[in-house]
């Protein structure tokens, strides 16, 4: 999507979040006042914070469309995530107030003057917060934006909470269980449980977290796909926030095919990733020696080795040397990370599986990376 569009809907997702989320807190704050009824006052205040959530969100978008400059050569895309961090700072702040008034009503409680006019608020406050969860939740799947889809998890969570508050009111009205302080005190509660994972979703891409799973199967499946290709490994991704996704991966080529051509086929690859998956892909070039038929035998029987002892690994690289102490095999293992402190075991019994298998002694030069 085009990012001046992206920034234009992201804003409009932020004006009707404060527009939708005063009127709310107005009306619950209110009515809460008025009927003295502390799990409505939580339920406003929380409308109001996420009032706040909205602005930041609003300001968030204005500031992530700030282009790329000399002291942030990469953009201020990140300013997006900075603002879900905010967001989630915010609901933990109300979160703990509420629940710390919630007990106070609790230890001490108050009669609450529920009535009809109460129900009715609260009926179209949940009203209101389905509506904009599904309003967030499309708008957050077609920019593609972890903020939004965070505010549509936020108005669902709201939904839920103003439910339970509307049913704790009917038990009050029918029974005169005094349930509000109770009340209250869960919808603190999930408040809190709400702003903790929203951090933690925050948190993860501004620490610099790993390729996701889906992108990487299909940049390395587009490039595999290229018939000149044999092979591509240590795939990584930085995310620099929405639409700013940078990447670099070796890409394993016939040695005998013109190195000006094989340059070509690098930078169409390259144009093309940016072009159909939005990612700026930087390509190391790998020479393999394809039609060595040693070669070809030791590289099967090195994989079948350590697909027995483990699936997940993999190899790349392998170049046959002849040295004056013999031949020596140079590859590169990707290695899963439970394998670590194995490396030596591994390349000891990968020389003794070669030689039983070939009659052939090799020396054994290989690099080991954690996957």
């Amino acid at each position: 999507m085009d990012l001046n569009n992206r920034t234009k809907l992201g804003k409009r997702a932020g004006f009707v979040g404060i527009i939708c989320n005063i009127f709310l807190a107005t009306f619950k704050i209110t009515v809460g006042t008025i009927t003295k009824s502390m799990a409505i006052l939580a339920d406003g205040w929380n409308n109001l914070s996420d009032a706040g959530s909205s602005v930041v969100t609003l300001v968030g978008f204005k500031l992530a469309e700030k282009p790329a400059d000399r002291e942030h050569p990469y953009g201020h895309a990140r300013y997006e995530y900075l603002a879900s961090f905010i967001v989630a700072a915010m609901i933990l702040v109300v979160g703990f107030e509420v629940g710390n008034d919630s007990v106070r009503k609790i230890i001490n409680p108050e009669p609450v003057e529920f009535n009809w006019i109460m129900m009715l608020v609260l009926v179209v406050g949940i009203l209101l917060k389905l509506w904009m969860m599904f309003f967030n939740k499309n708008l957050g799947r077609k920019i593609d934006s972890t903020t939004l889809m965070a505010t549509a998890e936020d108005s669902r969570n709201d939904a839920i909470t103003t439910s339970v508050v509307l049913i704790s009111g009917i038990v009050m009205y029918f029974t005169k269980l005094n349930l509000d302080g109770i009340m209250g005190l869960l919808v603190a509660l999930f408040i809190i449980y709400s702003g903790i994972n929203l951090a933690k979703e925050t948190i993860s891409p501004l620490l610099g977290e790993g390729a996701n799973p889906e992108l990487k199967d299909t940049l390395e499946k587009f490039i595999r796909s290229h018939e000149d290709v044999i092979g591509c490994h240590d795939l990584m991704v930085h995310d620099y926030g929405p639409n700013k996704c940078f990447a670099s991966i070796h890409v394993e080529m016939d040695k005998d095919i013109d190195s000006m051509i094989s340059h070509d086929i690098i930078d169409a690859l390259e144009i093309e990733c940016a072009k159909k998956f939005g990612v700026h892909l930087v390509i190391h070039y790998d020479p393999v020696d394809a039609k060595n038929p040693e070669l070809t035998t030791l590289n099967r029987l090195v994989n079948a080795f350590l697909t027995m002892r483990d699936e997940r690994i993999s190899t790349h690289d392998l170049r046959l040397e002849e040295t004056p102490e013999g031949k020596k095999l140079k590859f590169d293992v990707s290695l899963p990370i439970e394998l670590k402190g194995e490396e030596k075991h591994l390349e000891s019994a990968m020389a003794n599986a070669l030689e039983q298998s070939t009659g052939q002694k090799y020396i054994l030069n290989v690099t080991f990376d954690l996957s």
